[in-house]
């Protein structure tokens, strides 16, 4: 039983990201998201991908999959509306 839960919680908590994006896209402006952060964050995303991919654990590998596909498109919104600051 809390295999099912933790696993479904694994492929829930990424989709939290949806309200940011939503957020982004109605605002057309990135300006309250660091890119730093919003670059960092998606690198150690990225950098643990390769063992969640590998690993036995299947929380693990739909967590690590789910995060990368959520969080990139954070990632693309705050690169499409981030505008230098003047």
């Amino acid at each position: 039983m809390w295999h099912t839960i933790g696993f479904l919680a694994a492929v829930l908590m990424p989709l939290w990201n949806i309200p940011l994006i939503w957020h982004l896209e109605r605002r057309k402006s990135s300006r309250d998201i660091s890119l730093p952060w919003a670059l960092g964050v998606w690198g150690c995303i990225l950098l643990m991908l390769p063992d969640g991919l590998r690993s036995a654990d299947p929380t693990f590998r739909a967590f690590c999959v789910v995060n990368v596909v959520c969080f990139t498109v954070v990632v693309v919104q705050v690169l499409r509306y981030h505008r230098p600051r003047a």
